[in-house]
């Protein structure tokens, strides 16, 4: 479960605290507070980091990262949209200090869009230039009688267009970035024959250039949706670890965390709300974001408890089908606002 940690607010307070700390001042040191640029050593250490950033990671999703960075190894992360998984790649980059290299994954993407393609206008241009006798586009030596050039000037290093995957592996890095392969179902299923020689021996072959290896190997993080299953063989280059929806206790201090202000007493209602409603047959489930998206819409509207009334006035801000907001306003939203003691 990728929602864990202990709890951030007090007993008997009536607003959750932020426990988020503050961004230290330039030039001072924060005690406790993450460095940029710190690494991942021990499985506790690096579930401390993720909770200074924000984000609450139970043991067993602290383990698997850890893991994934002592061991070189790619991490899976599989789970219902909306319960972290996109959000781990950007923390840790922060935590790392490091750059985040974000592959968006869709229907139809290829090679020459998540890793190289070759300059072609660029190297038209030089064939061009070189049949008139004039300069070389690509160094500005001349070429003059020499109308045919050679064909192996035009595919270096110089007419090379780096997509994501070559970039996170390029050789000139001085430190190791996070790769985030976001969305890998939503790929077809041939384009993960495209990443099995990236995740087992970080490099990419080219034909015309040859093999290009990581001398700083990048953490790679790769998430699916599970729309689709992913191939055993690009599973058995990663590990694994499954996000599921976080329990009601440790939504109250995700939402307490990540919404300050929000009272105790609103927060707990929503949790317990959205806790019951995914177990409900309904087109799109809420996820983790969505509850945040509505209880910073709820604190935004001054309310301080929920009703009826607020709920269909703001069940936009976590459902996006119209037949489940029809649903949920003919009667589901009153059953479980009783439900949970918050008529």
């Amino acid at each position: 479960m990728g929602i864990s940690g202990s709890s951030s607010f007090s007993a008997g307070a009536e607003v959750c605290k932020d426990s988020t700390p503050e961004a230290p001042e330039a030039g001072a040191a924060q005690a406790g507070a993450v460095q940029a640029g710190a690494r991942f050593e021990s499985s506790a250490q690096t579930q401390r980091l993720l909770a200074e950033r924000g984000y609450i990671a139970d043991e067993a999703l602290s383990i698997s990262l850890f893991l994934a960075s002592k061991l070189g190894r790619p991490l899976l992360l599989e789970g219902a949209p909306g319960v972290g998984k996109t959000e781990l790649a950007k923390v840790v980059s922060q935590i790392l200090g490091t750059e985040l290299i974000r592959l968006q994954c869709f229907e139809g993407l290829d090679l020459a869009q998540a890793a190289y393609e070759w300059n072609y206008p660029r190297q038209l241009l030089e064939i061009q230039a070189r049949g008139a006798g004039g300069g070389s586009v690509a160094s500005g030596a001349s070429v003059a009688g020499d109308a045919g050039g050679r064909v192996a000037d035009l595919f270096t290093d110089a007419y090379l267009l780096r997509r994501p995957l070559l970039a996170a592996i390029d050789p000139a890095r001085t430190r190791a970035p996070v790769l985030l392969i976001d969305e890998l179902d939503r790929a077809d299923e041939e384009f993960e024959s495209f990443l099995l020689e990236l995740l087992s021996d970080f490099q990419i072959t080219i034909p015309e250039l040859g093999t290009v290896r990581a001398v700083h190997r990048p953490l790679v993080l790769l998430t699916s949706n599970r729309t689709r299953e992913v191939h055993d063989a690009l599973k058995r280059r990663c590990l694994y670890h499954w996000i599921d929806y976080p329990s009601v206790e440790r939504e109250v201090e995700i939402l307490c965390r990540k919404v300050p202000g929000l009272s105790e007493r609103l927060a707990r209602q929503l949790a317990e709300f959205v806790h019951r409603l995914r177990r409900v047959d309904l087109y799109k489930l809420p996820g983790v974001a969505e509850s945040i998206d509505w209880a910073e819409a709820l604190r935004e509207l001054g309310v301080e408890r929920l009703d009826e009334q607020q709920l269909n006035v703001t069940v936009g801000c976590f459902l996006k089908h119209q037949d489940d907001v029809e649903r949920l306003r003919n009667g589901l939203g009153g059953e479980l606002l009783e439900a949970v003691g918050a008529s």
